[in-house]
């Protein structure tokens, strides 16, 4: 009979497992920190206040627990980490000046940043200017495209990536003719052109694009241009703006038109289809971490919900209703990782040491592990973009169900690399 392995064994396990945990070198052996070399630091460019806060909550969350477990399992390179926070307030200028205080007076020597795509656009000159690489947790396509450098990184999925990978299972599944309707920011503008652009390529045809600005609170107006003839409406909103355009378009009757919705993870991100009376019921989500455990079921993803404290369904915490945003924190878990690895990999001591970070990330694999349990990827040598699996899931009786798995060899079928940043300088 096989003997069963404690929790505190399977971690000791995974904390141990090197390369196999998606870590170089991690080891149990707590507190032997090489104190002559310091602390390292890591700044988290978080958004704990302002549109982005039921986001921020969790990013903070995840980033803390993450660190606590590098330190736990030694460090990195022997070296102790330590977390240096700002709060970006959801804001790009106070998010610039931020950033600045998080380098130059906390000594951050990487940063995880923003997820928000206005912010993360402020931010990379500054970044790039003080020779700190900033991993991106927000989705704009230009952050590892025609604005990025060679400092920019992201582990998770883009504008780009989610429209390679999703749209054309829509297109087959969902319809031909498509409404782009999205909130008129970095964020909104790149999903809906990413989308068309895709949409296109595959025959189909676009027949509006409608950008409603950030304020709004009446969606009446701008529902009413959806053409009659559109087989598929791609929303892309965030937070109460999502909320509002569901619990309206329904109102509207949208649920009882021959119209299929389909949109990117934000638009439902940190909400529960149960908390908004069923307004999104049947719609189509992108997802690149399922919410449902079932999805992808394996000890790395349970014991990571276990960590962060959510259910296997919702991904509520289990200490009070807040809903993860369990597409994008993961980011902010996982990047602690990848730079552990590209640290170690590299032999980095010093910032002077900052291009073989750099070279390490740049197609750098990560492994299934507890440092990584949204699964293996890739970092993509030529645009620094994250190359992962991605989810396609429906609203069914208020969950969120997984109807199809795309495979990052898949994703990468629709998504050459645009632009090559390992030829910049660093």
């Amino acid at each position: 009979m096989a003997r069963k392995v404690s929790r505190r064994s399977f971690l000791q396990t995974a904390l141990a497992g090197g390369a196999a945990a998606g870590t170089a070198n991690l080891t149990l052996m707590k507190d032997l920190y090489a104190q002559a070399s310091g602390p390292i630091v890591i700044g988290h460019h978080c958004d704990l206040t302002g549109v982005f806060t039921s986001w921020g909550y969790w990013h903070d969350k995840a980033a803390k627990i993450a660190v606590d477990l590098i330190n736990k399992g030694g460090g990195i390179a022997g070296r102790k980490v330590e977390l240096a926070t700002e709060d970006t307030e959801s804001n790009p200028a106070t998010g610039a000046r931020k950033l600045r205080n998080l380098i130059q007076r906390s000594n951050a020597e990487f940063i995880v940043g923003s997820v928000h795509s206005g912010i993360m656009l402020a931010a990379l000159p500054i970044a790039t200017e003080l020779k700190t690489i900033y991993f991106s947790t927000g989705e704009s396509a230009d952050v590892t495209g025609s604005k990025g450098t060679r400092y920019s990184f992201r582990t998770g999925a883009d504008c780009y990536s989610i429209a390679a990978s999703g749209v054309p299972w829509a297109y087959e599944n969902l319809g031909k003719k498509w409404t782009m309707m999205f909130a008129d920011y970095a964020w909104g503008q790149s999903t809906a052109a990413e989308s068309k652009l895709i949409c296109e390529k595959l025959g189909g045809r676009v027949l509006a694009s409608i950008p409603v600005p950030l304020d709004t609170k009446d969606f009446v107006p701008y529902l009413a241009q959806v053409p009659a003839d559109t087989e598929v409406l791609l929303p892309a909103f965030i937070g109460p703006l999502a909320v509002a355009f569901y619990t309206q378009s329904r109102s509207m009757g949208f649920d009882k038109k021959n119209i299929k919705m389909f949109s990117q993870s934000p638009s439902i991100e940190a909400i529960s289809p149960e908390d908004i009376g069923g307004a999104a019921e049947g719609s189509y989500f992108f997802e690149t971490f399922p919410r449902s455990l079932k999805a992808k079921d394996d000890a790395f993803h349970r014991e990571h919900n276990k960590l962060i404290e959510i259910d296997d369904v919702h991904a509520r915490e289990l200490t009070s209703r807040r809903v993860m945003d369990k597409s994008h924190a993961w980011q902010s878990w996982e990047d602690m990782f990848a730079i552990k690895q590209a640290i170690e990999t590299s032999g980095y001591k010093t910032r002077k040491d900052v291009e073989g970070v750099i070279q390490a990330l740049e197609g750098m694999q990560m492994k299934n592990s507890i440092g990584h349990p949204q699964g293996d990827k890739i970092i993509r040598k030529e645009d620094h973009s994250g190359i992962i699996d991605c989810y396609i899931s429906r609203v069914e009786n208020g969950r969120l169900e997984v109807k199809k798995k795309i495979p990052k060899e898949e994703l990468v079928k629709h998504m050459p690399a645009r632009f090559n940043l390992s030829t910049m300088p660093a």
